[in-house]
């Protein structure tokens, strides 16, 4: 059997599915990606997008899943390994490339190197690794990592099999000799981008627009504030010395929205203790709000202390689906919402 030389392709980032029985891909309607002045088409099959949902949200690569998330995942990771993707995966020139490595079960141990390969057959990835560094965009030369894989033996070892390859090349699933799960994608949609932007701290308003950009550019519906409970996990202002005002601003917790134009924020304090400001929203034009949060309280348990404070300011909703939402609000401050359930007001 010919061996070749190839590279795993790890990329690692500073950072509910609807359908799961379907026997054959479908494909669903293709995806912009814009790069610099050029734009791409990434096209995903309904399986491949029920994967795709189920893991926006979780940050970290995993390290944040909760268990119904996991659960999901694992999901949609079986249908498509059942359904089978491109024969022989490792034979092919689509797994050729730099992978981003966007979910692993075992967030904690992704280990940041870069290894070179063999293949044994069309599916596995037989690997050693033998030396590594890291590469930091501040230093013009990389620092040895300090592990001396040759003394380590059969624990330097190990191996990959490829057990789905989508026919885009775009997205892949490998379950390693340790028994880790891994989805790694070569071009990652922009919602995901978004979110390894907003978890590694960098270039956040950059995807922002991108994402913003494809919405309007590709002709999409207009957003309209969604019911449900909205966790912000982003936002352009330096929070301020007052937790209070921050809650109050919308600046930490979460968000609820309800019927008839109801609106709340919520904050955990500490020791059981949450700060709930409640107040009403209206539309005003098109993707434009008029928020009046007027009536605040320190809850604990069942009893709750009323604070005479008000806020009025406009909503932008800028972007808005099923699992993200970005809005322009306080003081044009720019807001990352994630819906963390389906729960409305009481």
């Amino acid at each position: 059997m010919a061996v070749k030389a190839v590279n795993l392709g790890f990329q690692f980032p500073s950072s509910s599915p609807s359908s799961f029985g379907s026997s054959s891909p479908k494909l669903r309607k293709d995806r912009l990606v814009f790069r610099s002045s050029t734009v791409e088409q990434v096209s995903f099959t309904e399986s491949e997008n029920s994967l795709i949902e189920a893991l926006l949200g979780i940050q970290g690569r995993g390290r944040s899943s909760s268990p119904n998330q996991l659960n999901a995942v694992e999901r949609a990771v079986q249908v498509l390994e059942r359904l089978g993707g491109v024969p022989d995966p490792t034979k092919s020139n689509l797994i050729e490339g730099r992978w981003q490595l966007i979910f692993t079960t075992r967030p904690g141990t992704a280990s940041p190197i870069q290894a070179a390969a063999s293949i044994q057959d069309g599916k596995r990835i037989l690997f050693r690794f033998d030396r590594a560094a890291f590469s930091f965009r501040f230093l013009p030369f990389k620092v040895p990592y300090p592990v001396p894989f040759r003394l380590l033996g059969d624990e330097a070892k190990g191996w990959l099999d490829t057990t789905y390859l989508s026919h885009s090349g775009n997205l892949r699933i490998s379950r390693g000799n340790k028994g880790t799960t891994f989805v790694l994608q070569k071009q990652t949609e922009p919602r995901q981008r978004l979110l390894t932007a907003v978890s590694s701290g960098r270039n956040v308003k950059e995807a922002i627009e991108e994402l913003v950009s494809l919405t309007r550019n590709n002709g999409e519906k207009e957003p309209e504030l969604e019911e449900g409970e909205w966790q912000m996990v982003w936002n352009s202002q330096t929070v301020t010395d007052s937790w209070i005002e921050n809650a109050a601003n919308g600046l930490m917790g979460k968000q609820i929205i309800g019927k008839n134009g109801r609106i709340k924020f919520v904050v955990d304090i500490l020791l059981g203790l949450k700060f709930s400001m409640t107040g009403n929203f209206v539309k005003t034009g098109t993707k434009m709000y008029d928020v009046t949060m007027d009536d605040a309280a320190i809850i604990g348990g069942p009893f709750g202390y009323p604070m005479q404070m008000e806020n009025k300011f406009t909503l932008e909703l800028l972007y808005s689906d099923e699992k993200i939402r970005i809005t322009r609000g306080y003081n044009e401050i720019l807001f990352v919402h994630t819906r963390t359930d389906a729960s409305r007001m009481n």
